[in-house]
């Protein structure tokens, strides 16, 4: 009788991996079925908009990833190649550069952040974003998988947090706790990765003139910070011509 249920055990525990087999290949089968959506997002670390865009942009791939696999891309654009690397204080800076406006500029990104489920930070410092690009540019290189999430929490610093977008630490912290190694030394060296950043600003930002901007399949080109429904659209526009 016990050689028995320990037959019963057994061929319950092989039925439960052999379900478990089937789900798997169940899921990788869906995956590779799936097409392939790539989309090249160019941007600035320091753009708002860019990080509007980037929200609706998750919006519509959540909503469409039951039916597309999806491959993002960052690349660098420099609304101000000439802010200072050392820093400046935010308010002043963009009070010089938009005068007036600046007050009602500030007001209006509070109130699109509060639709995004945010509070639009404007403490601390802004400058030259070049280390950034740099930072994205070796994820992606380096752990492409992790870049979209690099981008995501680099704007989190900035724009909520009050984080210092060319802080080396903030830089390092934040490739960290991603998980992508090798940052902090390849950050060191400050020459690092500036001809691959210039390469790629040329390749990919040449004939734009104004950020976020986005390539999709290579064939769709969207400017702004699109709604959720306007990336969606692009997907199901694209979809018969999807390899």
């Amino acid at each position: 009788m016990a050689h028995a249920g320990s037959n019963r055990g057994s061929r319950s525990s092989s039925s439960k991996i052999f379900q478990r087999y089937l789900q798997m290949a169940e899921s990788a089968s869906n995956t590779a079925s799936k097409k392939l959506i790539q989309i090249d997002v160019s941007s600035d670390t320091v753009c708002p908009w860019c990080f509007v865009g980037k929200k609706n942009l998750d919006k519509a791939i959540d909503a469409s990833k039951d039916q597309y696999n999806f491959e993002i891309r960052w690349h660098p654009f420099f609304l101000d190649a000439s802010a200072p690397k050392e820093g400046v204080n935010k308010k002043e800076f963009y009070q010089q550069k938009f005068g007036s406006r600046c007050e009602g500029m500030f007001t209006r990104m509070s109130e699109i952040f509060k639709g995004i489920g945010l509070e639009y930070d404007t403490t601390g410092l802004t400058g030259n974003t070049l280390d950034s690009h740099r930072l994205i540019h070796y994820t992606g290189e380096q752990a492409p998988d992790k870049q979209h999430s690099l981008v995501e929490e680099l704007c989190l610093g900035y724009f909520t947090q009050g984080k210092f977008i060319g802080d080396r630490e903030f830089l390092v912290e934040t490739a960290k706790k991603l998980g992508i190694e090798g940052a902090e030394e390849f950050l060191s060296e400050p020459n690092n990765g500036v001809t691959e950043v210039q390469e790629e600003l040329e390749k990919y930002s040449r004939n734009i003139t104004g950020v976020p901007h986005y390539t999709i399949n290579g064939k769709v080109k969207l400017s702004g910070a699109q709604p959720p429904e306007t990336f969606q659209k692009a997907f199901e526009a694209l979809k018969h011509t999807i390899q």
